[in-house]
């Protein structure tokens, strides 16, 4: 019997995440392991009159395409996904994988190559979705490697899944707008404000936002959510940042990040462990040694490190920083292939902007 809750899920991506309209066009990037919600989101969105693809990925298959692909498959870019990203009106992705650490023995510039070829798409999404021809929400099916990474049972891993998505309220929808509508007042404040600081234990960083446009993020893009972002100046960035959370990507696990910005730039990057990943991943091109985002975490009902960026972005009490590719509708500039989160616990710290005291200890202190 399916989890109500699951029901619930569905019909929120599909109507609310998504908005899906009669005749669009909707692909579902999705697992084997996620039957459950993959299937009642199909038959909402079949219900909703759109056209649905289904893409499940095999599991173990992207290991092997690492392990075995020559370079010019490693340039290449299937045809599929640029169909999906350059013409259909919305796409979901159901991360669901059966083992997180599949590619935790790749070589760091096999990933990083992909990365480079996929960049002129990545633009043409992050285009396509600041234009709003192109709906998209990220989101995941609890399955057991995702809760061993995240120090859970698998039954108490599907339980904060499906709490931080409050999906156990009685209109889960009704909850997303409500929590929009706090961010935008968060954003009404910040609108024309331009000189940023942040001080405490593991951040000394300076940066504008000036002319830069702040974002909600209720529940459409990322499904659980809970922050506000926008894209800073691209030749601001100056300081110290340190990121204790861990910093994953491709299943590969870098720690301990240190991070020195000049004139926008990454000019020095180092790591306890996975250095030569992050090294990699920041000569992917021009671009990954810039800043593409600035977010902080809006979500209090999340307080434990999952290791997913879904999640662990949103920790109320903490802000992210990507490297990498901007969000044209905030206004930002950077171009990469590379777009990747780091987290900073800010729960001992400070931000002013423009002189004014915004945020302290690990959360807005202004008047709404």
């Amino acid at each position: 019997m399916t989890d109500p809750r699951i029901a619930k899920m569905a019909h929120l991506l599909v109507h609310y995440s998504l908005e899906l309209k009669p005749g669009q066009q909707c692909a579902i990037f999705t697992s084997p392991l996620a039957d459950e919600l993959t299937l009642a989101v199909y038959a909402a969105a079949l219900e909703a009159g759109a056209h649905v693809a289904l893409l499940p990925q095999v599991p173990g298959a992207e290991e092997l395409f690492y392990r075995l692909a020559s370079d010019a498959q490693l340039d290449y870019v299937p045809p599929v996904r640029k169909l999906v990203l350059e013409s259909f009106d919305a796409y979901l992705s159901i991360g669901a994988p059966l083992n997180t650490r599949e590619l935790s023995g790749i070589d760091p510039e096999r990933l990083a190559r992909t990365r480079k070829a996929g960049a002129p798409l990545m633009r043409t999404f992050m285009e396509r979705s600041a234009r709003g021809e192109l709906r998209w929400c990220g989101t995941v099916y609890p399955t057991a490697a995702l809760a061993q990474e995240a120090g859970m049972s698998l039954h108490e891993y599907r339980e904060f899944v499906l709490r931080a998505g409050q999906l156990d309220a009685p209109d889960p929808i009704a909850v997303w707008q409500q929590e929009g509508e706090r961010q935008r007042q968060l954003i009404t404040w910040l609108k024309g404000r331009d000189a940023v600081v942040l001080k405490g234990s593991d951040i000394d960083l300076r940066l504008s936002i000036k002319d830069r446009v702040f974002v909600e993020a209720d529940g459409r893009y990322n499904f659980p959510d809970g922050e506000i972002f926008t894209g800073p100046v691209e030749t601001s960035a100056n300081g110290w940042v340190r990121f204790r959370y861990p910093a994953i990507v491709a299943g590969q696990e870098v720690t301990d990040i240190e991070l020195w910005f000049e004139d926008g730039r990454v000019v020095k990057e180092r790591a306890g462990k996975g250095q030569e990943l992050l090294t990699a991943m920041l000569n992917t091109d021009p671009g990954a040694r810039y800043l593409g985002e600035w977010g902080i975490g809006t979500n209090y009902q999340i307080q434990r490190f999952t290791h997913n960026i879904l999640f662990d972005e949103k920790i109320g009490g903490t802000i992210h920083l990507a490297l990498g590719a901007s969000y044209p509708e905030t206004g930002g500039r950077n171009q990469s292939g590379v777009h990747w989160d780091m987290i900073c616990d800010m729960r001992d710290a400070e931000i002013t902007i423009d002189g004014e005291l915004f945020y302290k200890d690990g959360r807005p202190v202004i008047e709404l």
